[in-house]
């Protein structure tokens, strides 16, 4: 008998690709349930209360937020945080009075600490305070971790929590004051192409490290959970390698056939200056670990992006 998923953020960038895979690989073993923001507003009490009598779910993957990058942070910190934080929060209570068998809350590498030391290992989440440019959209996200050990302390319901380190792939959201470092960059460069432009202005100084993660390793992960039976712990979903945001601009340069030259403009910050995550966790507790070579998924990115040229907008 086929177990009914509801999946929240399911248009999303995350969302479609999980989906897709979900429908190609496990058609049979589940159910999906895929509300739309005009069919239910998660942050609204009354909307979720309804969606879970009607869809009646045995599991939750929460991967719907409101996101972006460090433009879209710096003017928006308050919807950042209202928003996510009500979404995850009214959704698992909801699950709890509803009796679902699994949850899982989708966290990000945002939560950690400033200045946690490399590689981030899970037992150093609360250490600290969050590097100030994204620390709304980071707290509220991990204030959901709390909210998981309090329902399993007090109610006994069984949660799951994923942090996912920078997303990237092709059908990323590519708004410039919306989107995440590798669909920016792709989009300056690519354009600049395009218009014949001889500079392209990054922000920044180019020294911060990132840990990247190919859409599709994520959902590996995230299937690995809905499929195994875990404790409730933090874990890292993440590659467990790093890379310069000056190297990453003069591999997608290279790649989008960008010659001219990279300026960097100081007075925008460099957001949290290094990320890389410990995977250890999650190799042993999910089997996991990222396939996808970076020039590799970047290849793939830029393609897309010369093909597709898809409008700009924010995707949750």
């Amino acid at each position: 008998m086929s177990k009914r998923i509801l999946i929240t953020g399911g248009h999303g960038f995350l969302g479609t690709y999980l989906i897709e895979h979900l429908q190609e690989k496990y058609s049979s073993d589940y159910t999906l349930i895929i509300p739309s923001h005009e069919d239910c507003d998660i942050r609204v009490q009354v909307d979720v209360e309804k969606l879970f009598q009607n869809s009646k779910p045995d599991m939750v993957v929460h991967l719907a937020a409101k996101v972006g990058g460090i433009g879209e942070n710096r003017s928006f910190p308050g919807q950042l945080f209202y928003d996510n934080a009500m979404m995850g929060m009214i959704l698992m209570e909801s699950a709890r009075k509803y009796g679902v068998e699994k949850y899982i809350t989708i966290g990000t590498v945002c939560s950690y600490p400033s200045h946690t030391p490399i590689p981030f290992k899970e037992d150093a989440l609360w250490d600290g305070y969050p590097e100030p440019t994204n620390a709304p959209y980071g707290i509220a996200k991990k204030m959901l971790l709390t909210q998981a050990r309090a329902y399993e302390q007090e109610y006994g319901f069984h949660s799951n929590y994923l942090i996912l380190t920078n997303l990237y792939g092709p059908k990323d959201s590519i708004d410039l004051q919306s989107s995440h470092v590798v669909p920016a960059l792709i989009r300056k460069f690519c354009d600049a192409v395009e218009e014949g432009k001889r500079e392209v202005v990054l922000w920044g100084d180019g020294t911060p490290t990132r840990d990247l993660l190919y859409v599709t390793d994520a959902v590996e992960g995230i299937v690995s959970t809905m499929q195994n039976s875990i404790p409730l712990m933090p874990i890292n979903i993440g590659s467990g390698q790093d890379v310069s945001i000056a190297h990453l601009a003069t591999m997608i340069a290279a790649i989008s056939g960008y010659n001219g030259d990279i300026t960097w403009d100081t007075t925008y910050s460099n957001g949290q200056m290094n990320r890389r995550v410990d995977t250890s966790l999650a190799k042993e507790y999910l089997d996991f670990q990222a396939k996808m070579p970076l020039q590799e998924g970047l290849e793939s990115t830029v393609a897309w992006y010369k093909k597709e040229k898809l409008p700009t907008s924010v995707i949750v």
